[in-house]
């Protein structure tokens, strides 16, 4: 009580005495509740790891599910989200008509949830902190392998027989479904041996892992309530023996750290443009209606953008022209399987293209909101409590029969709710066709409390992507730098936008993707630690002796300065291909002498070991003792420049190979972005082969060469 007190002062600026009468009264019910279940130290454990991470930087969601309906969670600090703004209930999270254990989600900058946790670990005692286990099972096409593997079979005929298996898939399905299987276990005896043994060993435990998120906390050592061991190849992180569930059924503290690498992409924004432009941003004050932001969502320039990057969604995101938080928090909820099809009702009601009509007036309350559509299990909620009398845990009872479709649960709901409708005033027909209208939305509806959670992130994305650009784009850029089909992806966003992405430089990079702090402020400078078989160790090495010692002035002064075994062969030689010494020498001459260069490192690092220094190394403008003298070699063709990017770092970069042939065959050519779903069409495209893999064993049944097969099933072999 003490803690929500402080919270009226910090986020509304009430003392108790000034605070509204609905708030006061919402927080009393809140707390009475709270106590009654006997989960305020639950509460309490939450909110301080929750206000440790933010004291220490650490970027927090602003909530995630039901929790977010709790005025307490936002309060103390657990959620950012004020449930009375956003009219989330408290009941969709603790039911007082249905106690069971809170279940507060927690969303963490992915590369800093592991500090969380070792605060948690330090605050409760490493001996009553553990992670749990979770065992992975044997699929369909890992039986098979496995199994394989075992009877000494080879594994290109074990591959050839899991490719068969639809994804997905169990082993019977597939041998009732898939024609070419069937064939095989008549057929074939060694493959019949296979499947057998394989059906016996499907779906049982094959290994064991850590659980993404899930943290158990007791009150006594861990001991005492469940077997632990090491993780597997970790001698270091402590787990149980015990699953999920088993650990749920015992009663046990079971949280959920989950790190999301959108939140990581949020911090390493905010501290480039802190450094680049010494301005820091408060994510609890950004303004919710600011203009660029809104821009950008309706162009629908949403790559990297929290929820909205699909390519449906940003299709609905330009018809939509969104206008407020609560058209993303919609969409949110909108986009899925099921409730997808009300997408376009709901954009043409929001551009008054199409009337919008209440069963009853009591409705447009509830509705308005969302045009007329329930997409909120909230608002479910609210109209069995409204229209039929309803509290707000037998609503939440009906939420449940809906979800599970359970008959004779749903008959009895459906009686009891046109009852209360019709004691409230509405007469049968009306209570009939209003039942009748909420039973799909109920069977979709999604949790508003954790749409607009995620809905905020959102915002906060496409916030500093439309303020800081480049900061965002570097930030995303090196979130995604160990998966070359992102960052080829965002690089081509970074050209869409105006940003450029330069080459690497052994004096601007570092071993992240980094903004060049000028006017402009539009340009990136790739990162070091994105090279092919450059190191984060040795990306790290060179950047920190950069910072503390001032930039190299020539390869000599950098391999002078930097004695480090991971400066090899594989490092140096990446480095020099895609451009990152260019400001030194060519790449050619590098290349040739790169025997002399590596010898000259080694025999740095020799002398540093010895400890035989040269008599005036502590000087500033010390010379290296020994010199490096190079050959002349030819300068190495633009070509041959683009194609050693394209293998170090994944892209074109400088330039493309198909430049000087674009002008003349767009004309001609159809680029496969515009390609429309005809049929009988013919088109042309243009590319260049990067590789050609031959495959020796391809199966070409009489059905495949007859044509009765289409161009996908040829692409499986291809």
């Amino acid at each position: 009580k003490k803690l929500c007190v402080a919270g009226l002062q910090a986020r509304f600026g009430y003392t108790v005495n000034q605070t509204p009468k609905e708030i006061m009264e919402r927080l009393e019910y809140e707390l009475g509740v709270i106590v009654k279940t006997g989960y305020a130290t639950y509460f309490l454990i939450v909110q301080d790891f929750v206000n440790w991470a933010k004291e220490n930087k650490i970027v927090v969601g602003p909530g995630r599910g039901s929790a977010a309906g709790s005025l307490v969670s936002y309060l103390i600090g657990i959620t950012n989200i004020d449930p009375l703004k956003y009219d989330l209930l408290f009941e969709r999270f603790l039911n007082p008509e249905r106690i069971s254990m809170p279940d507060i989600d927690l969303d963490f900058a992915d590369v800093r949830r592991d500090e969380v946790i070792h605060y948690v670990e330090k605050k409760y005692g490493q001996d009553r902190v553990s992670q749990i286990i979770t065992f992975g099972t044997m699929a369909a096409r890992a039986a098979i392998r496995d199994v394989g593997r075992v009877l000494g079979y080879s594994y290109s005929y074990c591959d050839q027989i899991a490719k068969m298996i639809p994804m997905f898939t169990s082993l019977k399905d597939a041998l009732n479904t898939v024609e070419e299987l069937k064939k095989l276990y008549a057929d074939d005896p060694e493959g019949q041996r296979l499947l057998d043994m394989a059906k016996k060993v499907e779906g049982l435990a094959r290994h064991s892992s850590v659980h993404a998120c899930g943290v158990l906390i007791t009150k006594d050592a861990l001991t005492e309530y469940v077997p632990l061991q090491y993780a597997a190849g970790d001698d270091q992180t402590v787990i149980s023996q015990y699953s999920l569930h088993p650990v749920e059924d015992l009663g046990l503290l079971k949280m959920d750290f989950l790190g999301l690498r959108n939140l990581t992409v949020i911090e390493q924004t905010l501290k480039i443009v802190e450094k680049t432009k010494d301005i820091k941003i408060d994510l609890d004050k950004l303004p919710l209606d600011d203009k660029k932001t809104f821009e950008l969502l309706q162009r629908g320039d949403t790559t990297g953008v929290f929820q909205l990057e699909s390519g449906g969604m940003k299709r609905y995101l330009k018809q939509l022209k969104s206008t407020s938080l609560e058209d993303i928090i919609a969409m949110v909820a909108l986009y899925r399987p099921g409730p997808m099809e009300f997408i376009p009702d709901f954009i043409a009601s929001k551009h008054g293209k199409k009337k919008v009509n209440y069963l009853h007036p009591k409705l447009e309350p509830i509705l308005a909101n969302t045009y007329g559509i329930a997409i909120y299990q909230e608002q479910i909620l609210k109209i069995a409590r409204e229209l039929a009398g309803f509290s707000y845990g037998q609503a939440d009872v009906l939420r449940k029969a809906v979800g599970k479709k359970i008959k004779e649960l749903l008959d009895e709901q459906e009686e009891t709710m046109i009852k209360g409708m019709i004691d409230n005033g509405i007469d049968k027909k009306t209570a009939q066709k209003i039942w009748e209208f909420i039973i799909p939305f109920a069977r979709y509806g999604f949790n508003r409390a954790h749409a607009a959670c995620y809905a905020m992130i959102a915002y906060q994305t496409a916030y500093l992507k439309a303020n800081y650009p480049a900061a965002f784009m570097a930030a995303l850029l090196t979130s995604d730098q160990n998966n070359i089909d992102r960052v080829t992806i965002e690089i081509n966003e970074c050209r869409k936008m105006g940003i450029q992405v330069m080459q690497p430089d052994i004096n601007e990079s570092f071993h992240t993707f980094a903004v060049i702090n000028d006017d402009q402020d539009n340009k990136i400078r790739f990162g070091l630690n994105a090279i092919k078989n450059v190191g984060h160790n040795i990306a790290e090495v060179m950047t920190e002796e950069r910072k503390n010692n001032g930039p190299y002035k020539s390869l000599e002064d950098l391999l002078s300065r930097i004695k480090n075994r991971d400066l090899n062969r594989k490092s140096l030689e990446s480095l020099i291909k895609c451009g990152a010494f260019d400001k030194f020498l060519e790449r050619g001459q590098a290349l040739g002498n790169l025997e002399r260069i590596l010898d000259f490192n080694k025999k740095i690092q020799q002398e540093e070991k010895s400890g035989q220094n040269n008599l005036f190394s502590g000087l500033p403008l010390a010379a290296p003792v020994f010199s490096l003298k190079l050959d002349d070699y030819p300068d190495i063709s633009a070509d041959k420049k683009l194609s050693w990017e394209k293998e170090l770092l994944g892209l074109y970069l400088s330039s493309h190979p198909f430049k000087d042939y674009f002008q003349l065959l767009k004309k001609q050519v159809t680029p496969i972005n515009s390609l429309k779903q005809k049929q009988k069409q013919t088109i042309q495209i243009a590319g260049i082969i990067t590789n050609i893999q031959l495959h020796q064993k391809i199966i070409m049944s009489n059905e495949f060469k007859s044509g009765k097969y289409d161009i996908n099933f040829m692409s499986t072999f291809n």
